[in-house]
């Protein structure tokens, strides 16, 4: 079993953090033979001389009620355009939507062991939970898998491929930069400024603090409390002792940045208690870019003047290929729909997918994908520049920050990417 998906349980996310089973992890077998998705004869599992057969795997729903459901628009938008232009090399892409594992363990496992077994897919795009406990089983299957990697297995093992490259940082790795270097635009720089970190009591909370209590230091921000100490289990009811701790940890008085590295109802909870508080400083996470939560005053009121890292470029960004996505998502949804974080996972894991198998050539197999994926690269995407094996290693280390005010978003760190630094 590779390095990344044995430290499954050391897990952290860009936008969300979760608990992940080492038992579930450790579960999968291998029950298709020692050649994965090739057969002998040359041909390859879910390839047909029309079609290239593919499937994702999204926690649509959650306990919690978070939901990354539009993922699976975001893929479908992507593999409909390819298909409208007349697919790879004369393929279509028959895309059998998501399965839903519920963000728990055993459901993930299970969709993809369906996908593979019963489907016969020659692909997983997207795979976006927190909870990838079917991770040993698609590698020992050799399935080529593409998902937002911000999570263990799609850093390292040779068929996982982050869209933005491997953003958990791991021994010998690097940290990327995009979150502090965009906030030194929001707080006019980081000299004299001390940052707090709260994250959830689990293994994922753990290696967020480590992680970003190193990446802004070396900002050159003082950070002042890094704690993984709310329950991941459950929202807290009352907040009063995780702020009363906060906004004294600057030598008695309140930091300049309270940073949150978890997902959105926590974040509601948090970013309310602080505000009655009186705190006048910078709210930052990296969740809360969607429309959707705009819907619910009180949920527009909490996050209001948040400022939230992207790893993609802003929706508010006027570029060519922010254009493109917007039209593809309007016509795949069959409506304008408002644009959110899930949407561009499914659609730029769909996109990296599409770009590696057009290198891989007519003769499409699981060997000739993973040769072309072995050196490819391109430049200028949203995800900024792409280039493999390197994104299973690092991060492309690009990133944009947004906030929320008035009930919109603006640009508050233009999309753009930085130097990792080493991490320790």
């Amino acid at each position: 079993m590779s390095r990344s998906i044995r430290t499954c349980t050391r897990t952290i996310t860009a936008t969300v953090a979760a608990l992940l089973l080492a038992t579930a992890c450790n579960s999968a077998s291998n029950s298709s033979g020692s050649n994965g998705g090739d057969t002998a004869g040359g041909s390859a599992r879910g390839v047909s001389a029309d079609s290239i057969k593919v499937g994702g795997i999204v926690s649509m729903t959650t306990a919690s009620g978070y939901s990354k459901k539009d993922t699976d628009l975001g893929a479908k938008a992507r593999f409909d355009r390819a298909n409208a232009d007349g697919g790879v090399h004369g393929r279509k892409i028959d895309y059998l939507g998501a399965e839903d594992d519920g963000q728990d363990p055993g459901k993930n496992l299970a969709a993809a062991r369906k996908l593979v077994q019963q489907d016969k897919v020659f692909a997983i795009s997207p795979m976006s939970s927190v909870t990838f406990s079917g991770a040993d089983f698609l590698q020992k299957q050799k399935v080529p898998t593409f998902g937002w990697g911000t999570i263990p297995p799609f850093c390292g093992p040779s068929y996982m491929y982050g869209f933005g490259g491997c953003m958990v940082p791991m021994p010998g790795g690097t940290i990327t930069q995009s979150w502090p270097e965009g906030l030194k635009k929001v707080t006019d720089g980081s000299k004299g400024k001390s940052v707090a970190i709260l994250a959830n009591d689990n293994d994922a909370g753990t290696f967020a603090v480590r992680t970003y209590k190193q990446s802004f230091a070396a900002a050159g921000y003082q950070v002042t409390f890094a704690k993984s100490t709310v329950p991941a289990t459950s929202v807290p009811s009352d907040w009063s002792a995780y702020t009363k701790e906060i906004l004294r940890s600057d030598g008695g008085k309140a930091p300049d940045v309270v940073v949150s590295v978890m997902q959105t109802p926590y974040n509601i909870g948090l970013f309310t208690a602080v505000k009655r508080s009186g705190f006048k400083g910078v709210l930052t996470d990296p969740t809360d870019y969607d429309p959707g939560l705009l819907a619910k005053s009180a949920t527009k009121k909490a996050l209001d003047g948040v400022h939230i890292l992207l790893s993609f470029q802003p929706f508010e960004q006027n570029t060519a290929a922010m254009r493109q996505f917007k039209t593809d998502i309007r016509k795949a949804a069959g409506k304008d729909v408002p644009l959110n974080m899930h949407m561009m996972t499914g659609y730029m894991s769909a996109d990296l997918f599409l770009a590696v198998a057009e290198k891989a050539g007519k003769d499409l197999t699981v060997s000739s994908f993973q040769k072309a994926a072995n050196g490819y690269s391109d430049k200028g995407t949203m995800v900024g520049d792409r280039a493999l094996p390197k994104g299973q290693k690092e991060s492309f280390g690009c990133g944009a920050l947004v906030q929320l005010k008035g009930g919109e978003y603006a640009v508050s760190a233009p999309f753009k990417c930085y130097d990792p630094i080493p991490f320790k």
